[in-house]
């Protein structure tokens, strides 16, 4: 069993952080397998050195450890580069200049009476850009927002989930993956990439076996298992987990400074403490 905690360096690390990773540790240590760092730093304006240092004093104030060095996706851009042209190529992506605002008013009035609809990356593009945006033969990768053809990159597949609310073989369907997911981006301009296809990667070039994350993204994980069938790449089985949350039922986020682990490494508490807290 291979596992991975894979943080974003852009904030301080809650207590929601701090149930992930433990999770994530212990689950590895107990089947005597790997438990994996990665920095998750593509967003480079919002991505800080002071907040890794952080995160890793505090992932080791809880006494976590990892094996092997640290994977930083800063690092991997070239690779992320080279799935993209290979996607390119094959006629599976395609330019897209639409500015939010766009999108929005694109899908504004649908038809009479019909809510526009919403996929895992929120509004579901009308694909608007699809045939102004596509490649001509012989191009190569432009630097440019890049998304995802799905009525030609869905295919039949699934992934076998053990999370408590979502435990089992899912399904996915072409259908599906058309009519509730839409058209995703796969690369930004400010980045050379994006969250679906750096995490995919990632996760198979450091042989990760079982991902564990919070149940927030478990509707993502469709895209994800899409693109692991397109690139030739193996499908982990997923863990998605309860998301912690405060008293009023929302989930913690990084602007939750009143959690941060420092905070509570300052006011004495103990990482049993922690472990306590988030109910580990």
């Amino acid at each position: 069993m291979v596992t991975r905690f894979a943080p974003s360096p852009t904030g301080p690390l809650h207590l929601g952080h701090a149930y992930a990773a433990i999770l994530a540790h212990d689950m590895a240590r107990a089947a005597g397998g790997r438990f994996l760092l990665r920095i998750e730093d593509i967003d480079r304006q919002r991505s800080k050195p002071r907040w890794e240092a952080q995160l890793i004093d505090d992932l080791r104030w809880l006494g976590l450890s990892w094996d092997g060095p640290v994977l930083r996706q800063s690092d991997r851009l070239p690779e992320y580069r080279a799935a993209l042209a290979d996607l390119w190529a094959r006629g599976l992506l395609y330019r897209c200049s639409c500015t939010r605002r766009d999108i929005e008013a694109a899908v504004s009035a649908p038809q009479e009476g019909a809510e526009p609809a919403h996929g895992p990356d929120g509004l579901i593009y009308p694909g608007t850009c699809r045939a102004a945006g596509a490649p001509r033969p012989g191009e190569p990768l432009p630097d440019a927002v890049l998304r995802l053809r799905m009525d030609r990159a869905a295919c039949s597949c699934g992934f076998d989930e053990i999370g408590p609310r979502h435990a089992g073989h899912h399904r996915i369907t072409p259908e599906e993956m058309i009519a509730t997911v839409g058209d995703v981006v796969l690369a930004r301009r400010e980045m050379g990439t994006s969250y679906h296809l750096s995490v995919v990667l990632d996760d198979a070039a450091q042989g990760v076996t079982h991902v564990t994350r919070g149940e927030d993204l478990f509707d993502a994980t469709r895209i994800h298992v899409t693109l692991q069938h397109l690139l030739g790449l193996p499908v982990p089985v997923y863990c998605h987990h309860p998301l912690i949350r405060d008293e009023n039922g929302k989930r913690l986020a990084k602007r939750d400074d009143a959690r941060a682990l420092s905070l509570f490494r300052a006011e004495g508490a103990s990482p049993a403490d922690i472990r306590r807290m988030v109910g580990l």
